[in-house]
């Protein structure tokens, strides 16, 4: 089922999927990543393992992505916290979820781990998949895949890769308190890494590992930032989120 949720004048757009009820009591909302929408790979295959195992899950695309209203050039990581926030809302309000869960891959998973602690009260679980919380050290070096500029200098805007991020994201980023937020969400977390992740060192994930008080991680071995690898380990990885969140321990 298609939805809509409004954020500040714009409507992000999205997909309800495995519940045909207008009330859902058990729902995982799943957030993309940066210069990704609700139809990449991760995302639609996570949530499709999800609906297998009995999950109902709610795909959305931050402002500026894939079908929803905004400019790319517009989002910041504040800005996708607020459209979080407001499909966190839209499930308790709306929706009238009682057990919520927050599934996040790349820059989803950092807006995942921040938003889970701001709403440590809502959110019963939250799953980390390949976090990108290296975005914050990468812009304190002016760098962003390959893309550089002057970290003290920051231009309106830098093309990454064809995509218009502007400089609003990387001053921002420069002073994000990611960890420093998401140290404060104290129910179960599931944290998984790809041992080959070259996008973002899988430093990044263990360090949640260290920080948040409730967790499991998962290094996989051969496995890439989106979870892939010759020996099906995002398969492997959809399993371990299906487990964790299918768990009544």
């Amino acid at each position: 089922m298609k939805i809509s949720i409004q954020r500040d004048g714009l409507t992000l757009r999205g997909e309800l999927a495995g519940t045909t009820n207008q009330q859902v009591d058990t729902l995982a909302i799943v957030m993309h990543g940066f210069k990704a929408d609700m139809n990449s790979t991760v995302t639609v295959g996570v949530a499709k393992h999800l609906n297998e195992v009995g999950i109902p899950t709610l795909r959305f695309s931050f402002a500026g992505c894939g079908d929803s209203d905004g400019d790319f050039a517009d989002m910041t990581v504040f800005s996708e916290i607020l459209d979080a926030i407001k499909v966190v809302e839209y499930a308790k309000q709306k929706l009238g979820v009682k057990h919520l869960y927050l599934v996040g891959h790349s820059q989803g998973g950092v807006i995942t781990s921040m938003v889970a602690a701001y709403y440590h009260d809502l959110v019963d679980k939250a799953v980390l998949l390949s976090p990108a919380a290296s975005l914050k050290d990468d812009a304190c070096q002016g760098k962003c895949q390959g893309s550089t500029y002057d970290p003290q200098h920051i231009p309106r805007t830098v093309d990454v890769t064809g995509f218009q991020v502007g400089g609003a994201y990387f001053r921002t980023a420069q002073l994000m308190p990611i960890y420093e937020t998401a140290r404060h969400y104290d129910r179960p977390t599931l944290i998984i890494a790809g041992a080959n992740d070259s996008i973002v060192d899988p430093y990044f994930a263990k360090k949640y590992d260290t920080v948040m008080p409730n967790t499991k991680f998962y290094l996989l071995n051969g496995a890439e930032h989106d979870l892939s690898g010759a020996n099906g380990q995002q398969a492997h990885a959809f399993d371990l989120v299906g487990q964790f969140l299918t768990d009544q321990g």
